[in-house]
């Protein structure tokens, strides 16, 4: 697969199934992107469906640990503490360095992890620098900052054969 095409595409992070794309395909550990992929930009409760994923993941052995651009360290640092997830802030995604912080928070092998977010310039072009599968989900909340909106586009362009995924459903 190439640098910038995920490994699968969902509608949002609950669709994704803990026993068949993560637990069947040998996945323990889960990166997890924070804006826009377990929680709304600019919110601040995790929507209630991401969380009962994130407890169902968790009851079934799945570790995460949250990947994270974002320089708002009140925001991320309470939803690290809220869900009891270690973290990796300012992570400067696409560059390694936050995923292999990410990977050591863990102890996890790169065989063993996937990166979930909804940016495939960072999200998934990092995890597969690293050498680390790559979920790509469809943005919480679709009005973005401009130069996002602009990057999303680029992004779709960028995609080979995108799959249409409806909400609930995964590819």
């Amino acid at each position: 697969m190439s640098l910038h095409q995920p490994d699968k595409y969902f509608s949002r992070i609950s669709a994704i199934d803990v026993d068949k794309d993560l637990l069947a395909l040998g996945i323990r550990f889960v990166l997890l992107d924070i804006d826009n992929t377990i929680l709304g930009r600019g919110e601040a409760a995790v929507p209630r469906d991401v969380g009962l994923w994130m407890a169902c993941a968790r009851d079934k052995g799945i570790k995460f640990c949250l990947l994270t651009n974002s320089w708002h360290h009140q925001r991320v640092s309470k939803l690290s503490a809220d869900y009891e997830l270690p973290l990796v802030a300012k992570a400067l995604k696409p560059l390694p360095l936050g995923y292999l912080a990410a990977l050591r928070k863990l102890s996890a092998p790169r065989k063993e992890t996937v990166m979930v977010g909804d940016q495939l310039l960072t999200d998934v072009v990092g995890a597969h620098m690293v050498g680390i599968r790559a979920y790509l989900v469809q943005p919480l909340v679709e009005k973005d900052l401009p130069y996002m909106q602009f990057m999303r586009q680029v992004e779709r362009a960028m995609i080979d054969n995108p799959v249409p995924v409806t909400k609930g459903e995964a590819s």
